[in-house]
């Protein structure tokens, strides 16, 4: 064999036996909500619970993150989906994100764990109509599907503003976490839209690990707070809501996360900041 073909039989085979570089995953495009304001006519909008739990979407073919990785399920959890696609909350129950979170992160899945999880539909990405139309085509696709962990949202409408105060009480006495609007004429959409709304008893908002201020007192040799930085590039310090295994194994430098206050001081940072969560972006 020549030289020359030698060295190029050689640089090909390094070549196939190198792995690939990973393929960028590009984020699922959705509906988001803005944040429910006074004023509105409550009795346009179907109403639910806001849950608490991982959004996934069913794009026909796989069960994606919001991020648009792949979720590890089982294969019998999304075996026989429908081919239109399903936009929901992977969910256990009231206050159980944590758990819920372990499960659907874990690379290898535990079937036994699984069998608690349901996948609960709120959105038809794509369909046609309305959305009240769009609720009653989620009623018959996943009452067919006779799969008692693909359920749809229960929805349910309201006269008035008090109702729906009232409404929001019951829930968040319960543990839950709010309550999501969504007009009943509005067709579907993607991106951040007034046609959906979350109402809770607090703020929410996200900003970014900067960096990790160590304990005193009893969290001596432990993490005391987060030193975190909002989009517009202020900053503060998230010390509450951190559990002991947080403390003992803070997330990264770079890690978005959750947090929950009640206003803005006159410096523009959230009073009462409390740790809700990392993001869910796995």
């Amino acid at each position: 064999m020549p030289e020359v073909w030698r060295r190029c039989f050689f640089a090909a085979a390094i070549f196939l036996a190198s792995p690939l570089p990973a393929l960028a995953v590009e984020p699922t495009p959705l509906l988001l909500a803005e944040r429910y304001r006074d004023g509105i006519n409550v009795s346009d909008y179907l109403i639910s619970e806001k849950l608490d739990g991982a959004r996934a979407l069913w794009d026909g073919r796989a069960l994606r993150f919001r991020s648009g990785n792949p979720v590890p399920a089982p294969q019998w959890f999304i075996a026989g989906l429908p081919d239109d696609a399903l936009d929901g909350e992977l969910w256990l129950g009231r206050g159980r994100f944590d758990e819920l979170s372990a499960i659907v992160r874990r690379k290898v899945p535990v079937d036994a764990e699984w069998r608690r999880v349901r996948f609960m539909v709120f959105e038809m990405p794509g369909a046609g109509g309305s959305f009240a139309q769009r609720v009653e085509k989620i009623h018959a696709t996943t009452a067919a599907l006779q799969r008692p962990w693909v359920q749809a949202v229960p929805q349910f409408r309201l006269a008035d503003a008090e109702a729906l105060r009232r409404r929001l009480d019951e829930v968040v006495r319960s543990r839950g976490e709010g309550l999501m609007l969504h007009r009943a004429d509005a067709p579907y959409e993607t991106g951040r839209s007034a046609a959906l709304l979350k109402l809770t008893p607090w703020l929410d908002a996200e900003a970014t690990v900067v960096g990790h201020i160590s304990g005193k007192g009893k969290h001596s040799g432990r993490l005391g707070a987060l030193r975190m930085e909002m989009p517009d590039g202020r900053r503060f310090s998230l010390g509450s809501g951190l559990t002991d295994e947080l403390r003992r194994r803070p997330p990264p430098l770079g890690t978005a996360v959750t947090y929950r206050y009640r206003e803005l001081t006159p410096a523009g940072v959230p009073r009462f900041p409390r740790y809700l969560r990392v993001r869910d972006n796995p």
